[in-house]
């Protein structure tokens, strides 16, 4: 079946395929990562494990692929006090992931997954798949990518620590500066079965968790690779429940 990129495609072609198609929107972060990790790294690995996983899995498809630019800005006021970091409420984001799923329903589109990159947009991606639901008549799946890691022995997904650290080298090892040697890492606020936030937590270990200098590109490549086999048969499934 078709694999269209939306930002390639004219109307005409859209009109035809978007009434029967699955919609894959990357949703990300612009956030500081460590004093060794790219800012852009949750947009960059949303976007790159959704279009590895269409493009694996387009031919066996029932319904076309249509990959949507990413949204590259998420909820991520908690990094600010660090720097590098462009940040939206989870208010905003969830009035412009509403807004692009009601733009995507006035185009004639009725499927849409949202695949996430950043922890911070876990629950207004929910939220917002939810409400377009109900609101405009779109079926919508959340999916936050790291999610599909397997067999892992770092922790999943961290922040800036040896899983995205990874993930990144095998993106692209210019995306990734020297990092220091973490022996004994320190750890923040922890509660078995709940959620906790804390600003004093993210300042303990200066903004990043575990240990990034064990990353290596090879062990990137096989996370990589592996998730995004995982998200392509995630698609192929939607395709038959959306």
């Amino acid at each position: 079946m078709t694999l269209l990129s939306w930002h390639h495609a004219n109307r005409t072609e859209l009109a035809q395929l978007l009434p029967e198609a699955i919609v894959v929107l990357p949703v990300g972060a612009t956030e500081q990562h460590g004093p060794h990790l790219a800012t852009g790294t949750d947009w960059i690995l949303a976007q790159s494990v959704s279009e590895h996983a269409a493009t694996l899995v387009h031919e066996r498809s029932p319904r076309p692929l249509v990959l949507v630019p990413p949204v590259p800005f998420g909820a991520s006021d908690h990094h600010l006090p660090f720097g590098g970091t462009l940040s939206l409420s989870p208010e905003t984001l969830l009035a412009v992931l509403l807004d692009l799923a009601r733009s995507l329903h006035a185009d004639g589109g009725r499927r849409l997954v949202l695949v996430n990159g950043h922890g911070g947009n876990v629950g207004v991606c929910h939220a917002a798949a939810a409400a377009a639901s109900t609101r405009y008549d779109v079926n919508v799946a959340h999916v936050d990518y790291w999610r599909l890691a397997r067999d892992c022995d770092v922790p999943v997904p961290g922040h800036a620590g040896a899983f995205e650290t990874a993930l990144m080298l095998a993106q692209n090892e210019s995306f990734v500066a020297e990092r220091k040697e973490r022996p004994d890492p320190p750890t923040g606020d922890a509660v078995d079965d709940v959620a906790l936030h804390t600003a004093e937590s993210w300042q303990r270990i200066d903004g990043y968790t575990d240990r990034p200098e064990l990353a290596d590109p090879a062990t990137g490549r096989k996370w990589f690779d592996q998730v995004a086999a995982a998200l392509g048969d995630r698609l192929l499934e939607l395709a038959e429940v959306l």
